[in-house]
């Protein structure tokens, strides 16, 4: 899945190169499942959506199941439906979640609250399990909630924030966290794709790094489920948090998930005791009583009708595989890199992200001082990328529903809006 265009270059070289990569693309049926595509023909379509790593498009199961919901499960089972089939529905789904895409044995995953909320559960969940130890580790260019949620614990607790200054075209590397960890630390936070670089940490090496100094690990997958085969019990991880609504097309708010490891139910302790982690949850006794296993870490009531559209991604990704998502996941970053270098880097854009395809996650970052004009010009004309200050546009290709002609499109708009800037013009060529 991974040729290269032939050393005629030049536009139609490319477009006849993307032309070629969908006719032998083993996953370019599954792009006529998802709402918006071209092969939707039923709605107004964009030029190219290329923001798949932001906010994945929906399928068209997800929107009969949803519309099946309200009619059928909801309307006509009415409160029934929790005994019948909800109240279970964020364990299950966390099963499936772990087995296709995670690596995650049964009964270590739930799906409920946002990901700001679990990080925060399971980060201060962790530093309590280690009160003598007075450090958390954490980089400087992680995710903005990330960084947010464990200064707030940092002072809830009075611990120390120790910084890994984080390359913004790069990442974590694990002689980094070496030297960085020690005997003080509690819990080290990073994400397993960069979410401005695109950057793909070691997660073994890292987790190895610090469960050295006998430090927990919580890793951020928000970037890469769904994208990047991830082995959570390989890698011995401890936690683990990522959304849903990216490659997992759970649409804007989509609840998150959250890991933990199973032989660390029994020894944590999440600070948000709500009454769907507790033992005998319709007893509504007196006092609070954790459940047993993954159930404990769960707190409020599952948000059943934003866990409906992750479904149908989760078995769509089952079909498909992981490993030839990511197979055409690198072909479309590596097609997407050739045409910067080629078209855009003699305007003086440069890759912000690995060259290297075992460092690079699903996304590219391209730099230019210009991309903020660049980025609302093209999503005016319904080229979608996404812009990240101060002067980063993401190419954001979800290999399930992006193509070699729409990768190709939306960086010759990128191409033709900077050169008309450039020359004073503005505007995308037809």
């Amino acid at each position: 899945m991974t040729p290269t265009p032939n050393s005629t270059t030049g536009l139609d070289a490319h477009l006849a190169f993307a032309r070629r990569m969908d006719r032998i693309d083993g996953l370019a049926h599954y792009r006529a499942r998802f709402l918006g595509t071209d092969a939707d023909t039923d709605t107004a379509n964009p030029r190219a959506y290329l923001d798949g790593n932001s906010l994945g498009r929906p399928l068209r199961a997800s929107a009969d199941r949803i519309a099946d919901f309200l009619q059928h499960d909801w309307g006509t089972r009415l409160i029934r439906g929790w005994d019948e089939q909800w109240m279970d529905l964020p364990l299950q789904i966390g099963d499936d979640l772990g087995r296709v895409c995670l690596g995650a044995a049964p009964g270590q995953i739930f799906v409920g609250d946002s990901t700001s909320v679990l990080l925060y559960k399971l980060a201060r969940a962790a530093v309590d399990s280690r009160p003598h130890r007075t450090e958390i580790v954490l980089d400087s260019d992680n995710f903005p909630t990330d960084r947010y949620i464990v200064e707030g614990i940092a002072r809830e607790r009075g611990l120390t924030l120790r910084w890994i200054d984080s390359d913004t075209e790069g990442g974590v590397t694990a002689e980094q966290v070496r030297q960085a960890v020690g005997r003080e630390t509690s819990l080290v936070l990073l994400s397993h794709v960069a979410y401005r670089s695109g950057y793909l940490a070691d997660m073994q090496a890292i987790t190895a790094v610090a469960h050295e100094h006998d430090a927990l690990v919580l890793w951020d997958l928000s970037h890469s489920v769904g994208s990047v085969p991830v082995e959570l019990d390989r890698c011995d991880v401890d936690l683990a948090v990522g959304c849903s609504y990216k490659y997992l097309s759970g649409g804007p708010g989509a609840p998150a998930f959250g890991y933990v490891r199973s032989d660390l139910h029994d020894v944590l302790t999440q600070p948000i005791q709500g009454w769907m982690g507790a033992q005998a949850i319709f007893e509504m006794g007196p006092g609070y009583q954790p459940a047993t296993g993954i159930r404990r870490f769960m707190s409020g009531t599952p948000a059943v009708l934003g866990m409906l559209a992750m479904q149908d991604t989760i078995a769509m990704l089952n079909e498909a595989t992981i490993e030839s998502v990511r197979a055409k996941s690198v072909a479309l970053t590596e097609f997407a890199i050739t045409l910067v270098d080629e078209w855009l880097a003699p305007m003086g854009v440069t890759v912000a992200s690995p060259r290297e395809q075992t460092h690079r996650g699903g996304h590219v970052t391209i730099n230019h001082p210009l991309m903020r004009q660049v980025t609302k010009i093209l999503w005016d004309n319904d080229v979608i990328p996404d812009f990240r200050a101060p002067n980063g546009l993401r190419l954001g290709l979800a290999p399930l529903s992006t193509s070699f002609v729409e990768t190709y499109d939306g960086v010759a708009a990128v191409r033709d809006v900077l050169r008309g800037i450039l020359l004073g013009q503005n505007g995308v060529s037809r």
